[in-house]
Parts: C-alpha cells; structure tokens; sequence
C-alpha cells in the first residue's frame, strides 16, 4: 500500500468536501466563471437602474465612506471607492501578470512575443484613430482611449465557449494580446487622462516607489512592507492628481519575482524535516509536540518560500479579482438608463458611433492587419495548428471592450453625463456585436485550420 496523507473528516466535512467545496472550488477556477460572473453583475445594474428601484441605486453610488485618524479623514463616495480603491487591486494584478509574462511568460521570448504585440499595438493605434476621425471637432473627441481596450475575461470566455475548435496556440495569442492592451491602456491613462499634477505629491509618491525597489533589492519577500508602503504609494499618486489606480501597476513592478529558496534543492530539506517530525511517536490525541510543532513552522516556512511572492500574489488575487472586484466594478458602473424608444437615436450620437466602430471595426482591422502584415513580411509567425481565418476571428474578440473601456469613459467624461451614457452604452452595444461576431466567425467558419 503506497503512503498517502490521512486526512481525519468531522461528521458531514467529508460530505462537504466531495459534494458541495470541491464542485464549488473547480467552478471558481474555471476560465469561464469571471465572464460569467461579470455578465451577471451587469445584467444586474441595467435591470436594477431602469426598474421603480433605479433611485436605490443612485443611492448607493452617492453613499460616503470615511476613514478617520485623528484630524485626518478619506470621505468619498462608493463609487470612488471602487473606482480608485478597488480597481487599484485589478490593476496591481494586471501588472504582475504583464511582469511574469515579459519575465518568464509568452512575452519573455521576443520571438514569440512579437506577434500578439504588434497586434496588440494595432488593435489600440487604429480604434483611437476611427473615434477621433468620428468625433474630431467635438465635446466627445477627449474620449479617443475608450476603445483602445480588450476585456480579458469575457474574449476568453468566448474562446473557451468553442472548445478544441481552435488550438491552444491561438488562446495563448489572445491572452498576449490582451495583456499587452492592458499594459497600453494603463500607459494611455497614466499620460493623457490625469488630472493637473501636485508635483510634491507625485514626488513622495516615486519616492517611496524607490523604496519598494530598493526592499526588493534587499530581498526581503514579506507581504507586509509590499502593503504598507504601497497604501502610502497610492494615496500620494492620489493626491498628485495622477489615477491613482496606476499606483498598483508601479507596486506590482516591485514585487519580487524570485523565490526565497531555490526550488531545485527544495526536497532534500523537506524530507529532513519530515524525517525530524517522523521521530517521535504522534500522541493518542493527535496533539503534536514542541519539536514537532518546530517542525511544522520550518515545512511551512520552506513551502512557503519556494515559490516566487510574485506568483504566489498573483494565483492568490485570481479568484478575489475575478468574482469580486471586477463584478463590483460592473454593478457600480454598467447602470445605464436605457430609453428603448430613443436607442437608436442615442447610437447615432457621434460618440457612440465612435466607440461601436473603433471597438468593432477598429480593433478586426488593427489587430489581424498588424498581425497578417507581420506574417507576410517574416517578422512573426502564425501560432501552431492556426489559420489566418481562425486569426481574422480572434480579432473581432479583441472589440470586446467592457471593462477597461468604461473605465477610460469614466476618465474622459466624468464631467459630462450625456456623453458618458452615449459612451457605455456604446461599449456593451460593441462588445456584444464584436463577441457575438468573433463566436460565430470561429464556430461555423474557421472551424478548422484548413479554412
């Protein structure tokens, strides 16, 4: 009989475990469960804000938080708190995804890596240029960054929705590319839609930036020095009058990508230490003695110090990220007013008409024209089992704004509210015309790589 690890199960947690926590567990990390968490959460604003209830919901958007110390107070209101507060987190993990991947990730061989980037540089370049041709010589003109971005989420989910139909090369491609987006939509809003600049701010802010890099120099790996100077990092970006959702972008660089303990020689220590533990009989009780408890640390400490806090920071902010954060973030602002008898005239509006043709058009002509020129001129290759078809259908994914372009909205109109309806309507108008488009591109036509 092979040597397992016995687990002793209270009444009913075994049930528990196979029935109801295990099912549960796989379906938060299925790669579906964030897009679908978030069309829900979305669904929810846009039933809530047009139903007799619409005034509770303008309610809890105004509703103020405040944290006091002292003579000192933060007073905002709830959607500031998601806005600056919350989705700092989303971006803290955006930019440990975009430090792994140019560090050991898809964008690490420049190879590889030169595909989904020149893509990803012609999915932002062209949208931009359509809305502002659109919208050139108007109030609207400002919001050019609005479909510069992709959701992540919902253009996985449907890609996963066609199953093997397409290869994982071209999955792999998608989630480049969208990284990559991400990381120029964070550079479009840290540049062009800042507010005016307290330099003194903006300087304590870099300043204690530097001293993250300088800990990380060091070595040291805690999590609690990464947090509490990054609290103080994002207040000050705050008070410079930068997003200070950029804050979590400049933390997440600092995080250390290198483990305490290099993994190569993890398993002789280990087994010393459960030759240590092995010593001395287990009590009747099951209470474990001082050595054995010292033990115990030490396994924990070496499990824990084997992998890279980067990567621990990341898998850990996963799950937190996608099923709340986000949801939160859509609930809070995807309550659109919606006067169906007025749509259409609402969609003719040059802003909307800007968004639904940069995210939609834009993005298809940007993203498979950057790509086919590249192939064509030997600078990348095409991903393994993947036609120029299948690509030309990834590329309407790329339209699926969401997320990020209601954020960028947020930025560009926070001032005017008609504008800012014309334009998140506009972005769940494209995303579903452009996910809608790319599914049945890729389901029924470019089925196959011979297509």
């Amino acid at each position: 009989m092979k040597n397992r690890l016995v687990r002793l199960y209270h009444p009913w947690e075994k049930f528990f475990r196979k029935t109801v926590y295990s099912a549960f567990e796989a379906f938060l990390h299925a790669q579906m469960t964030n897009g679908i968490i978030l069309m829900l959460f979305t669904l929810t604003a846009l039933i809530w804000v047009n139903s007799p209830w619409s005034a509770s919901y303008e309610h809890l958007l105004h509703t103020h938080i405040a944290f006091s110390v002292g003579s000192f107070s933060l007073d905002h209101s709830v959607h500031f708190w998601v806005n600056d507060g919350l989705m700092t987190l989303f971006f803290f993990h955006v930019g440990l995804e975009i430090k792994r991947e140019i560090l050991v990730g898809e964008l690490s061989d420049f190879k590889v890596a030169v595909l989904p980037i020149l893509a990803a540089i012609g999915g932002m370049v062209v949208p931009a240029l359509i809305f502002f041709a659109i919208t050139k010589g108007t109030l609207g003109a400002s919001g050019w960054g609005i479909p510069m971005a992709t959701d992540i989420a919902f253009a996985v989910s449907v890609v996963i929705l066609l199953g093997k139909r397409i290869s994982p090369a071209l999955v792999t491609f998608l989630v480049a590319l969208a990284i990559v987006d991400d990381l120029g939509a964070v550079s479009v809003i840290a540049i062009f839609y800042t507010a005016k600049i307290q330099i003194l701010s903006l300087i304590i802010a870099l300043a204690l930036w530097c001293v993250l890099i300088v800990i990380n120099r060091f070595g040291i790996r805690s999590a609690l020095p990464y947090t509490i100077i990054g609290v103080f990092v994002w207040f000050f970006t705050l008070e410079s009058g930068v997003h200070a959702t950029i804050a979590g972008v400049l933390v997440a660089m600092t995080i250390p990508s290198l483990p305490k303990y290099d993994p190569r020689f993890f398993a002789k220590p280990m087994k010393e230490l459960i030759n240590g533990f092995e010593e001395d009989p287990i009590k009747d009780n099951f209470t474990l003695d001082d050595k054995q408890k010292r033990v115990v640390r030490g396994m924990k400490s070496q499990l824990c110090g084997v992998e890279a806090p980067l990567n621990r920071y990341e898998d850990g902010l996963h799950v937190p990220i996608g099923i709340l954060i986000i949801p939160i973030f859509a609930l809070i602002n995807a309550g659109l007013p919606i006067n169906f008898s007025s749509l259409d005239a609402l969609l003719l509006e040059k802003v909307s008409l800007g968004v639904i043709f940069g995210l939609v058009l834009g993005k298809m002509l940007g993203i498979f024209g950057a790509s086919y020129i590249a192939i064509k001129l030997g600078l990348a290759k095409l991903p393994e089992d993947t036609s120029m078809n299948q690509l030309f259908g990834v590329s309407f994914l790329g339209g699926i704004g969401f997320t990020m372009s209601i954020f960028v909205a947020d930025l560009a109109y926070s001032d005017n509210p008609e504008l800012l309806i014309q334009s998140k309507t506009a972005v769940l108008v494209a995303s579903l015309i452009a996910g809608f488009t790319g599914y049945i591109w890729l389901r029924f036509i470019a089925s196959s790589k011979s297509a």
